[in-house]
């Protein structure tokens, strides 16, 4: 049964303004994990842009907002086919739940301009 879908949009420019505004960010937004995959890409902010706006999706599609969890508590992760998959801890597991969440769907896309997050919790 579907419980909730969320859709986010990042502005890449705006995102990477910001990154460079505050460089701490990165630390605060993101795993060890998501840092350590997109360190390889020539261009990182894209793939940053679209992690962050896979947790906003994730806060819209459980009913929440801004500061119901952690950053850390929400990350994207690659299955071994390479798809996108959300790894959901502490708090916003805790959440999920609540709400009966006992799956996730997410599609990530990311072009030059925007960065895209589509999520369904199930």
């Amino acid at each position: 049964m579907m419980i909730g879908i969320g859709v986010d949009a990042i502005e890449i420019d705006r995102f990477r303004r910001s990154l460079q505004r505050t460089p701490t960010m990165r630390e605060r937004l993101f795993t060890a994990d998501e840092l350590a995959y997109v360190a390889s890409k020539i261009d990182p902010v894209p793939s940053l842009a679209v992690r962050f706006a896979a947790r906003e999706a994730v806060m819209k599609a459980l009913g929440v907002g801004l500061g119901a969890f952690g950053f850390h508590d929400v990350s994207v992760t690659r299955i071994d086919s390479g798809a996108p998959s959300l790894r959901v801890s502490a708090r916003a597991a805790e959440l999920a739940r609540d709400a009966g969440v006992t799956r996730w769907h997410v599609s990530l896309t990311h072009s030059d301009l925007l960065a895209i997050a589509y999520v369904i919790a199930e």
